[in-house]
């Protein structure tokens, strides 16, 4: 069974149900609602049981400390500013990006069974984890989904040297027969920022040509420099436009264009930290019906197809095999249902610190 984490002495695996039910109260003793934690955890979750534990619970100190410091409204006015039977516009009311997140497909995916199209657009939220999470939800209802948020600058765009525009994800999904949907789940700049963060709990520098100091314009690999003022991430493709750096650059103007200034939130440098007053980032949901289109049962069929063709092509002598978008995630999910969660004990200590300051019973 694929495990994308190598596991070792510096991790401790966690069932997922215990995991999920710690971070669920967790938010409950920070007066969040039960239904609107449960969200929230099964987006943290999902992301580490798919092997990104960039975006899965050693986020969580990221969001109890914005709740901490009034950044994040807990019992939110979530508002439908314009809507018709295709689109709507929401506003967060400054609410946790994954309660927002999921109100918002969850109206796309409604809009797209009645009309065939649902696209909803977010303003005044907060980071939102996976983008992933919400085309993912689509794809299990039968549809295609789209997904893309905001966030904030840590992306120096092509010739810039600093950081002025978010890693800005983009996610989608689509059903196949028989089999797990296609799953692309990236971001528009080289890596994430919690990929960094990743490299600096563990105290180790940073592989590749990832990002550049702000103040030389050189290659820097010490994640405490990447993170700081000194130091800002790359654009997917990297410096330049020989690698194609600019592509990168011109996916997350897109991202700004549809998630930010589409639907009236910031943008870019204009978008705030989840403990920032006022973040406002936004989100942008597409569903789309495959039978609006044609026949949805032939194009779950040639989705199939479609994938097979890909994994069957003339391999590079170099790789074992060729992989499909979503597929390591969805074998890594198998495994950690079985195996558990491995959680870097740094960050077990801190969700244990968080839990003691709560009154919450610590892990494992």
């Amino acid at each position: 069974m694929f495990e994308k984490t190598v596991v070792d002495e510096n991790y401790v695996r966690i069932p997922r149900e215990k995991l999920f039910n710690f971070v669920v109260e967790i938010f409950k003793r920070l007066d969040v609602p039960e239904e609107d934690a449960k969200i929230v955890a099964d987006n943290l979750i999902m992301a580490d049981m798919r092997g990104i534990e960039s975006h899965g619970v050693q986020r969580l100190k990221r969001y109890v400390d914005g709740i901490k410091v009034g950044a994040v409204n807990v019992h939110p006015n979530i508002k439908v500013v314009k809507e018709s039977p295709v689109f709507a516009v929401l506003d967060g009311d400054e609410a946790l990006g994954q309660v927002v997140g999921y109100k918002g497909m969850k109206m796309a995916i409604e809009k797209a069974k009645k009309v065939g199209v649902g696209i909803v657009g977010v303003r005044n939220s907060n980071h939102y984890g996976i983008a992933g999470y919400y085309s993912y939800m689509a794809a299990k209802e039968d549809l295609v989904g789209v997904s893309m948020t905001t966030s904030r600058p840590l992306v120096a765009h092509t010739g810039a040297m600093e950081k002025f525009m978010g890693t800005s994800p983009i996610s989608v999904a689509a059903p196949v027969e028989g089999s797990r949907p296609f799953l692309l789940d990236m971001a528009t700049s080289v890596v994430p920022s919690g990929k960094i963060e990743v490299y600096r709990r563990k105290n180790k520098p940073v592989p590749g040509d990832w990002a550049i100091s702000t103040e030389t314009g050189e290659i820097i690999h010490d994640p405490n420099e990447i993170l700081s003022p000194k130091g800002t991430i790359l654009p997917l493709g990297g410096l330049g436009e020989i690698s194609g750096g600019h592509k990168g650059y011109g996916l997350g103007a897109i991202v700004d264009i549809l998630a930010g200034i589409l639907n009236g939130a910031t943008w870019s440098k204009h978008v705030g930290g989840t403990s920032d007053k006022h973040s406002d980032v936004g989100h942008f949901f597409m569903a789309i019906d495959p039978g609006a289109f044609g026949d949805k049962e032939e194009f779950k069929k040639n989705m199939r197809k479609f994938m097979e063709e890909l994994k069957n092509a003339k391999k590079h002598p170099k790789f074992e095999r060729i992989w499909v978008h979503g597929e390591k995630g969805f074998l890594t999910y198998e495994a950690r249902e079985k195996l558990g969660v491995p959680i870097y004990k740094k960050v077990l200590d801190e969700m244990n610190a968080i839990a003691d300051e709560l009154g919450v019973q610590k892990l494992p």
